[in-house]
């Protein structure tokens, strides 16, 4: 199934101020997330034990979603449980359902990974919310996006903290989607990793099909990129000069 794309968005019930950020509503609870900005304001957002998200109430999708990954957190030890759900936050017909995903052919692709949340009964929970998900290839969720995943969680743990952005890339001009309610069908995922005592970031954008992990560092792009295909604007509380530097250095390699 395809459908034409065009913008709906909704005004966020949040006030803010980006420089000395002023909070209300739903960031209030999401501070540590939010500490470098918010990326949009448009959408449902959704603030979260462990992340926090914009929720797209037309590709049933996320805008982008924060995290703040910790080496403490990222050392976390709960195991996986897979209780895939409809997000009890957000209204039957503005939200995606587990029937979208059943035979689509498409993995329901966490955004902020199961595996970040493992320090957290609830925050593990609210991570397998539908709410998180895009219809992702199921040869890249489960092999080069999930290697890249645990790569993430091995340097916050070398490292010691860093801010991870993360969501889907459409077509614009033609949007297929999978099941009743229409869920937009990402033609790429970008991920961006800010390391903010090093002030430096890799950022990754990868189509959405079969990939070879080995193949990783061909998909390293600059956080500019990412702002240039979604108009999302990422670290803007940073000082210019250095947003600029951080957002257009593009890592020549895969962080070691």
């Amino acid at each position: 199934m395809s459908r034409k794309y065009c913008t709906v968005l909704l005004p966020t019930i949040v006030s803010l101020l980006i420089t000395g950020i002023v909070y209300a509503g739903p960031l209030d609870d999401c501070k540590e997330y939010i500490k470098y900005g918010v990326p949009g304001v448009n959408g449902d957002i959704l603030c979260r034990t462990g992340y926090l998200i914009a929720h797209d109430p037309y590709c049933l999708t996320p805008f982008w979603t924060a995290e703040y990954l910790t080496s403490q957190k990222a050392s976390g030890t709960l195991k996986r449980k897979d209780s895939f759900k409809a997000d009890p936050d957000l209204q039957k017909g503005h939200r995606s359902e587990l029937s979208d995903y059943k035979g689509s052919g498409y993995d329901r692709g966490h955004m902020v990974p199961s595996g970040d949340m493992a320090w957290d009964e609830q925050a593990m929970q609210e991570s397998f919310y539908l709410s998180n998900m895009v219809p992702q290839d199921p040869k890249m969720n489960q092999v080069i996006w999930s290697n890249l995943e645990g790569k993430v969680r091995e340097w916050a743990k070398e490292r010691g903290e860093l801010y991870i952005y993360t969501g889907p890339i459409y077509d614009q001009d033609q949007m297929d989607t999978i099941g009743d309610d229409q869920v937009c069908i990402p033609t790429h995922i970008y991920k961006i990793i800010f390391d903010p005592v090093k002030a430096e970031a890799i950022t990754f954008i990868m189509p959405n099909a079969p990939l070879n992990t080995s193949d990783m560092p061909n998909y390293i792009a600059s956080v500019r990129d990412v702002e240039d295909k979604t108009g999302l604007d990422f670290l803007s509380v940073l000082n210019k000069p250095v947003q600029d530097v951080v957002e257009t250095k593009k890592a020549p390699s895969l962080w070691q």
